[in-house]
């Protein structure tokens, strides 16, 4: 027989309660829309500051320089149907999502042709491009953490190392890193044996790089402990119970 509590046990559970409040929900649909157009237009901010391209264009970036016939926009999603399709290989098999992420990344590319004819007419001084480098990083960091944890699929630069933690069952935040570096080498590579030079990268692209991993971790953590995510379909079915 268990024994009944008593009055004080009672208050104190109650007060407890009243001191958890439930969490705002956002919608993971939301979520969604706010980090292509937040992420997209950080990218092409950072690009704007003089201090480098973002980790996850930078390889984009370049083919862009190296083969310009075809605009940013178009080498980001072309690059990222190579990363869907490399996610696929290592899971060998076909994952239906892993589509609909690339309708996202189509989406997010070409927000990025759209960004960048407005950003390139912002005003460019010392004081300004620091700025926009540390809205961008901040941006980007951001937009990636309510990817990670709006329930669909998403832009497939952010999908492939979220997937490929899952896959080899490593931290997330070390296989950002490890990707990032990846990209920068790629970059740095292609530029170099085609252009003669360093393009696009610079002193905040390696910082970020090496950084945005536990930054990223840092905003997830900061958003869990204040909002609740789910999406219609989460919704219902819990409803449904």
């Amino acid at each position: 027989m268990q024994p009944i509590p008593s009055v004080r046990s009672i208050q104190t559970a109650r007060r407890s309660q009243t001191r958890r409040p439930v969490r705002p929900l956002i919608r993971g649909e939301l979520a969604l829309v706010i980090a292509v157009l937040i992420n997209s237009l950080g990218v092409v901010l950072m690009l704007h500051s003089g201090a480098g391209i973002s980790a996850i264009s930078s390889v984009p970036y370049a083919l862009s320089e190296v083969l310009p016939r075809l605009s940013l926009g178009t080498w980001t999603y072309l690059f990222q149907g190579a990363l869907i399709l490399s996610l696929m290989l290592l899971r060998r098999q076909f994952v239906p999502s892993y589509l609909f992420s690339f309708v996202v990344g189509f989406c997010f590319s070409e927000l990025l042709d759209v960004y960048e004819v407005r950003v390139n007419t912002l005003p460019v001084s010392f004081g300004l491009c620091v700025l926009y480098f540390l809205l961008s990083y901040l941006l980007i960091c951001t937009g990636i953490a309510l990817s990670n944890r709006c329930g669909l699929p998403i832009v497939p630069t952010d999908l492939f190392p979220r997937e490929l933690a899952q896959i080899v069952h490593v931290p997330y935040s070390r296989i950002k890193v490890g990707f990032d570096v990846c990209c920068l080498i790629l970059t740095g590579a292609a530029t170099l044996l085609f252009l003669g030079y360093l393009d696009g990268l610079g002193i905040g692209t390696v910082l970020a790089a090496l950084t945005m991993g536990k930054v990223i971790g840092w905003i997830g953590c900061w958003m869990d402990r204040r909002f609740r995510f789910a999406t219609g379909r989460m919704l219902r079915q819990a409803a449904q119970k």
